[in-house]
């Protein structure tokens, strides 16, 4: 297959990368500097979001898209400027991709869109499923609900078009890095009450499960990409520390992280539990259903 990715160079566009060229498919990632990326047999990086370039000539018949961009949640204070470049960062990929899709000759069958399990606001005590329709009213539920709306219009066009709803990604780069500084320095511990829900996926089934999209013409719609079994934070913490071999002792009050992070402490105090029950229900299997052998396969390599 000839499989177009955005945020292809990324921390998941890299790892997706990787395992498409595995199965024998052609990539063509789009990016802003395709001057400075080069090439291989496999590999192909195509010019696209500036005036200059215009993507489509310089792709063949497209199988599937895969939209992975848009800035990162984490990497600095939630500002209203940067609230606003969070949510502009992804509409405009996404518009980038349908704009893409009206100038192909030929329309790919499926758009797997990334999205995010904050769709569904935030909750200590309910369980949430695709067939949970009603999203959050707070800062992240609006981002994905927009994203997802502009994503959508890849129906009108006649595409399958999934969303993918990931939680937590665990790897060797992201949210992992930051949470075990804690534990090496020998402070780890709860964040606020401990008693939010860490909805997390390992980066294997990240990928996995966008594969899995791509090729199973069953899907559509909202696809969650989470584990099985989310944890509460103090859970999750203490199996953390188990694999580092490091005490889980020392809570973070509430009321310091949100002094330290404004607004972006909601990412560390909020969650939700979220299940894949589509994935599940459709015949996927997870590499790392159980947080300590995914944890295990990271940190102890």
């Amino acid at each position: 297959m000839n499989i177009v990715v955005t945020g292809g160079t990324g921390f998941v566009g890299r790892h997706l990368t990787e395992t498409l060229v595995r199965e024998g498919h052609h990539v063509y990632i789009l990016t802003r500097s395709p001057e400075n990326k080069e090439n291989t047999g496999s590999v192909t990086y195509v010019g696209w979001l500036k005036e200059e370039y215009d993507p489509a000539e310089h792709l063949p018949h497209i199988d599937a898209i895969v939209n992975l961009a848009g800035e990162s949640l984490n990497s600095g204070r939630w500002t209203e400027e940067r609230k606003q470049s969070i949510l502009n960062s992804r509409l405009d990929a996404t518009q980038g991709v349908l704009d893409l899709i009206d100038r192909l000759p030929r329309k790919p069958e499926v758009l797997v869109n990334a999205s995010a399990v904050g769709y569904y606001g935030q909750s200590k005590t309910k369980t949430f499923t695709e067939e949970t329709t009603t999203p959050g009213n707070d800062f992240l539920a609006n981002v994905v609900t927009q994203w997802e709306d502009r994503a959508s219009q890849a129906v009108e066009k006649g595409l399958r078009t999934v969303y993918v709803r990931f939680g937590i990604i665990l790897g060797e780069e992201g949210a992992l890095a930051k949470m075990i500084l804690p534990y090496k320095m020998m402070i780890g511990g709860n964040l606020g009450s401990g008693e939010q829900w860490m909805s997390w996926v390992h980066i294997d089934d990240v990928v996995g499960l966008i594969d899995f999209a791509i090729h199973h013409k069953e899907i559509e719609g909202p696809l969650n990409g989470t584990a099985p079994e989310p944890k509460r934070n103090k859970d999750f913490g203490k199996i953390l520390g188990d694999v580092l071999n490091r005490p889980h002792w020392i809570p973070a009050p509430a009321f310091a992280l949100k002094i330290a992070l404004g607004d972006m402490s909601t990412l560390l105090l909020n969650g939700q539990c979220v299940v894949p029950k589509k994935a599940t229900t459709r015949g996927y299997h997870f590499r790392y259903p159980e947080l300590k052998t995914a944890l295990e396969s990271i940190l102890l390599k």
